[in-house]
């Protein structure tokens, strides 16, 4: 068995079983970053953050997936949300043209409906299933409902990407910068990144964090916190959560390049079990 997914699950390894990760890039039309193991995040960022050109991320092709399903007999691949990126309809196509190729061989292509934390989330959820489901088929069923009981919510400091993309306003996104006010938001049951409120520094986006995941339905299970440069706030988050739920499963994760890129410094993510 192989679990495959795209880099913006914002993991490099599983312990279990044979895991890899196709990566996505991010343009400008002077540079390239691809997300794999040998990007300096810090650096990309630093260049990122003086860069007034448009920037924009590409997805893995159907010949990056295929060659990751190269040799496996049971597959199960999990992608950012197709809403923001066309990785998952690019796994699709290469899932589909290795099966037909390889008739014994299972596919299972997810999409996240998400990106970072509940990625991680799932894969994690995926790799239990698969250890103790008695078939694949079983597996994918599973994993499937538990992805209908998760959520992510997220607190970004900086927009200058976003706006470099044309994903939001240029002159809203300085004056957010300045401010020290923080966007929050959540994915929406289909995928899509909603914004919610505003909070004014780190310990209120903490806060409204804590909220958001307690009127979510979290209960004290598994919850995943990525950040990037952020591991103070991250941790502050993790220990708020353990104050109310003493027994939660809380883990903290640097994020990869793709997510880097749009979270920006300080950007913190928390995705969650929910009732």
């Amino acid at each position: 068995m192989r679990i495959i997914a795209d880099s913006s699950c914002d993991l490099y390894t599983l312990d279990w079983p044979d895991f890899r990760t196709v990566p996505l890039t991010i343009f400008t039309r002077e540079r390239s970053f691809t997300d794999e193991v040998s990007l300096d995040i810090k650096e990309m960022l630093d260049y990122l953050a003086g860069y007034k050109g448009r920037s924009y991320t590409s997805c893995p092709s159907a010949d990056a997936w295929l060659n990751a399903f190269e040799g496996a007999d049971e597959i199960f691949v999990v992608t950012v949300t197709s809403s923001l990126s066309g990785s998952y309809n690019s796994a699709m196509l290469a899932a589909n043209q290795y099966i037909e190729e390889n008739p014994d061989v299972k596919i299972s292509v997810i999409d996240s409906l998400s990106t970072g934390a509940e990625e991680i989330l799932l894969l994690l959820k995926l790799t239990e299933y698969a250890k103790d489901c008695a078939s694949f088929e079983e597996t994918d069923r599973k994993i499937r409902e538990y992805l209908k009981k998760s959520r992510l919510f997220f607190s970004f400091f900086s927009l200058h990407n976003l706006s470099q993309n044309g994903r939001v306003n240029k002159a809203a996104a300085a004056a957010l910068s300045l401010l020290n006010i923080a966007v929050t938001g959540t994915a929406t049951q289909d995928g899509k990144i909603s914004v919610t409120g505003k909070a004014r520094g780190e310990k209120k986006s903490v806060r409204t964090l804590v909220q958001e995941i307690t009127n979510a339905g979290y209960q004290g299970g598994r919850a995943i916190i990525t950040h990037v440069e952020n591991e103070k706030s991250a941790e502050s988050l993790k220990q708020e959560i353990l104050k109310e739920w003493p027994q939660a499963d809380v883990r903290i994760f640097p994020a990869r390049g793709l997510c880097s890129y749009y979270m920006e410094r300080r950007g913190v993510v928390i995705s969650c079990e929910t009732a």
